[in-house]
């Protein structure tokens, strides 16, 4: 077991079956001898038209940082060759530097909803400014007959990080992990801002 991973966490990336010690040891690297304190392990799956590519997430809570590692499958293209590659990147990012904390909770009858469920899946999206989507449109009136040029409008949106949980496919365990991540760094992020 790598240095300063908690037992839980070691597990989830074993379980992920998704090339568990090369994601431990971009793991280990990051923390850095530091203290885990929360974490979230995500794996997802993408169809293209003719290639299945895995990919998981690991984010992690530190008494200083953020830490983030994430893994592809690549290979079979121009960019990579013929033979399969896993790339594995990670990020550490000091716990002032994070921006915002969102969670959208999704939630069917919201009519029958009842204190404390909080619905069956989330989208948790943790933004720190090294990416930032720019959405454009025409900008228009409401005058149906207006032919002028109304410039564009759109909205700057920080997206460095959204990871999407549903109970119905990953089960109740990963979305209450996915919540307990969220209020852990919902609340260091606050004490943070706070000093």
């Amino acid at each position: 077991m790598p240095v300063g991973q908690p037992t839980d966490l070691v597990h989830k990336i074993e379980s992920s079956g998704y090339y568990p010690e090369l994601v431990a040891d971009a793991l280990e690297i990051a923390l850095a001898d530091e203290e885990v304190g929360a974490h979230l392990v995500h794996g997802e799956t993408t169809f293209d038209v003719d290639t299945i590519r895995r990919h998981l997430s690991v984010v992690v809570l530190t008494p200083s940082r953020l830490i983030f590692v994430h893994a592809d499958d690549h290979g079979g293209d121009a960019e990579h060759g013929d033979e399969a590659h896993g790339i594995v990147t990670s990020e550490a990012v000091p716990i002032s530097a994070v921006r915002s904390v969102m969670v959208t909770h999704v939630v069917s009858r919201p009519e029958k909803y009842r204190k404390g469920r909080l619905g069956r899946e989330l989208t948790l999206t943790i933004g720190w400014g090294a990416v930032n989507r720019v959405d454009l449109e025409p900008a228009g009136c409401a005058d149906p007959q207006c032919e002028a040029d109304h410039g564009m409008t759109g909205s700057i949106t920080a997206d460095d990080l959204s990871l999407r949980i549903s109970a119905d496919a990953e089960g109740e365990s990963a979305l209450r992990d996915a919540i307990a991540f969220a209020k852990a760094l919902s609340a260091r992020t606050a004490t943070t801002y706070l000093r």
